[in-house]
């Protein structure tokens, strides 16, 4: 399939994108029902909609104006830059970038605007195409015979794939702490719906015997900022101040005298 006939949105109608796409709509479904806040942000790749099981109650979809984006079906709220949101510091307590870092003209400083506009303790839910896969392999040879005067992509769109350890390593230096990684998409990389689904068998077996092959990877991470705590609700400080030993003080004549049964015997005192 050339790129320049049809484009990404097209391709993830194809059988091959829509098995990509229904295992992502499920680790996205799974991993924002739990994130409460006031603002999330999904940014790009509107055939996903990630934040449909969230409950917070602002919630906006942004599209990459430096990125080649069709029409979508889904109402856009901005088109913006990814490497300069226009968001304030520390106003979003949830992020989620399906395929946002691999069609972006600079990831990193993509990802770094991305830390800059989470809370303290937020989240950025990220999906991306793995290298080291079936997937991934087909991709370069179709930049190879690219080369050669083919326009032949798989999938069209997506520039340099980033692998899921780099990923990590650019998360680790912005003070990320990854929650939790998943691998899935382990049938070769085949147009036709008939052979996709002969190889089906590959996705148990892929997930026990191969797991970081998987064709698309799936990360959860949260912004930790050092010297921070959490204050803990009202009810937990007046539950641990009644759970809290009382000590009895008798004051006499001679000074305050503590009573407590509890104590050590005075070894100076057996002599």
């Amino acid at each position: 399939m050339s790129s320049q006939i049809i484009g990404l949105p097209d391709w993830l109608k194809t059988p091959p994108g829509e098995y990509l796409l229904a295992w992502e709509r499920e680790r996205f479904d799974q991993a924002v029902s739990d994130v409460f806040g006031f603002h999330a942000l999904q940014l790009g790749l509107p055939e996903i909609d990630a934040l449909r099981t969230n409950r917070i109650p602002h919630q906006w979809l942004a599209l990459d104006a430096a990125a080649p984006n069709e029409p979508a079906a889904r109402q856009v709220a901005l088109l913006t830059h990814s490497v300069a949101l226009p968001f304030a510091s520390n106003s979003l307590d949830l992020v989620v970038l399906p395929h946002t870092l691999e069609l972006s003209l600079d990831p990193h400083t993509t990802l770094s605007e991305v830390e800059r506009v989470l809370v303290p303790e937020g989240r950025v839910i990220i999906s991306g195409l793995n290298p080291a896969s079936l997937w991934g392999l087909r991709q370069q040879r179709s930049k190879f015979c690219r080369r050669l005067g083919f326009t032949e992509l798989f999938p069209p769109g997506p520039g340099e794939l980033i692998g899921h350890w780099r990923l990590r390593d650019w998360l680790r230096l912005l003070s990320f702490e990854v929650e939790s990684a998943q691998f899935g998409c382990y049938r070769p990389a085949l147009d036709n719906a008939r052979w996709l689904g002969r190889f089906g068998w590959m996705d148990k077996a892929g997930a026990r015997w191969w797991p970081i092959f998987g064709a698309a990877y799936f990360l959860v991470a949260t912004k930790r900022v050092r010297g921070m705590r959490l204050l803990e609700p009202a009810w937990k400080t007046r539950s641990a101040r009644a759970s809290a030993p009382a000590v009895v003080a008798n004051r006499g004549s001679a000074g305050p005298d503590l009573t407590t049964s509890s104590l050590p015997p005075n070894p100076k005192s057996s002599s």
